[in-house]
């Protein structure tokens, strides 16, 4: 009933935008007399800030057809590398330059599509030979795929870092964003522990939540105040018929982003505000801004209810990878295993999703690293999103990435 009721308000709400969308074209006209008085911008403005707001999002694009290299502008094409059913590795391939050291992003399966990282894409792009995985909405998976839990996450990211080290011939380097620095660690011990000729040379995490005891934000008190029944009972639903996923249990994409909304709920209104006022004004450039980050922000896809669900349980309640009791298909996970795997963990100061520490911890549980190996970089006056997005992101941590695997390559 929950996924119907949203549907409902779903098609309600697109006509209303797409109305509001008219209204606002028609009172910005210059051909209407109305567009010169004083109303006129203010009722546009508002009917624009309403039509993009209530507006139906599909999955974004990444776009990136080419990237600057110094001075020179190279093509890029973007590829599947793999396809599975849920969740293909993208390939970036650069034209006529020397591709650089395979890296392997891992993307947050976390409700919102891989063009989230688009700008991590971007500026790691000139010295990199860059893949990412392209999670799949769960809704759009037919149920005779069959199940997606966190095994298979791990399982996926195996697959794909022995893929790219096959096709590449060399040892992948791993960046992992956020929710995957769990399963992207647990890929790299047991690789290390099977003796993986395409083990990663480097596992780089930024702001992923190792240890949720360090420094707990909201997220990890609101996952540890409530049972696990709690989650079963009341954030899954059932994909209605009108997807090709019909009859699987899913976290909706619509409740992570209303949760993540409801977080910083103030921050987001004052957001709007600016939009509006810079629209009242004609300032279009600077409307188009908050319209960017919105498009992609609101741009959300549904998680398989075992992932979710198996996330919540072992990540945020019982914390079962700092204490050595992470098991990957029955067998247990043993971070001492890695021991040529190069790991850097990033925080922001300022992360209000993953806390300062829980990131860090990924380095304490790799006993059998050599301090050498091991790298810890913060991010001073940086938040969860601007880890990997942004100015801080392209001028202070990608070069501090770069480095690191220019010197563990």
């Amino acid at each position: 009933m929950l996924y119907d009721a949203y549907e409902v308000q779903r098609s309600l709400l697109t006509g209303a935008s797409r109305l509001a969308g008219l209204g606002a074209g028609w009172l910005s006209n210059p051909a209407n007399p109305f567009a010169y008085s004083s109303a006129g911008p203010l009722v546009s403005a508002s009917l624009e800030v309403f039509a993009h707001a209530a507006a139906p999002r599909g999955k974004p694009k990444f776009g990136i057809d080419s990237v600057k290299i110094g001075r020179k502008s190279v093509a890029v094409r973007e590829q599947t590398a793999v396809a599975k059913p849920f969740g293909n590795l993208k390939h970036f391939v650069k034209s006529g330059v020397a591709a650089g050291p395979p890296l392997v992003i891992v993307a947050p399966m976390s409700g919102h599509y891989a063009t989230l990282l688009r700008g991590t894409v971007e500026r790691l792009l000139p010295k990199q030979d860059v893949y990412i995985t392209d999670w799949a909405d769960a809704k759009l998976v037919p149920s005779s795929k069959g199940r997606f839990d966190l095994d298979d996450y791990i399982d996926y990211v195996i697959e794909f870092l022995d893929h790219v080290g096959q096709t590449t011939g060399q040892r992948p380097h791993l960046l992992a964003v956020c929710q995957p620095s769990v399963p992207a660690f647990a890929a790299t011990a047991i690789m290390a522990a099977n003796k993986d000729q395409w083990r990663p040379a480097t596992l780089t995490m930024m702001g992923g939540p190792i240890d949720t005891r360090e420094a707990p934000t909201a997220v990890n008190t609101l996952a540890t105040q409530r049972p696990h029944s709690w989650f079963q009972q009341n954030v899954i639903a059932t994909v209605p018929m009108i997807y090709a996923g019909a009859g699987r249990k899913v976290y909706p994409g619509f409740l992570q982003l209303a949760g993540f909304m409801t977080m910083n709920l103030g921050s987001h209104l004052i957001s709007h505000w600016e939009m509006f006022k810079h629209l009242v004004v004609g300032d279009d450039e600077g409307a188009d801004a908050t319209r960017d980050f919105y498009d992609e922000y609101r741009s959300v896809c549904d998680m398989t209810a075992e992932f979710y669900l198996q996330t919540v349980d072992v990540v945020f309640q019982r914390h079962l990878l700092p204490k050595g009791k992470l098991k990957h298909r029955g067998k247990l996970v043993d971070p001492t295993a890695i021991r040529d795997t190069a790991i850097l963990a990033i925080e922001g100061e300022r992360d209000d999703i993953s806390g300062i520490g829980q990131t860090k911890a990924g380095l304490t549980l790799a006993t059998k690293l050599a301090p050498a190996k091991k790298q810890y970089l913060m991010a001073k006056d940086v938040g969860h999103y601007g880890i990997f997005n942004g100015r801080k992101w392209r001028e202070m941590i990608a070069p501090a990435v770069e480095a690191f695997i220019a010197k563990n390559g």
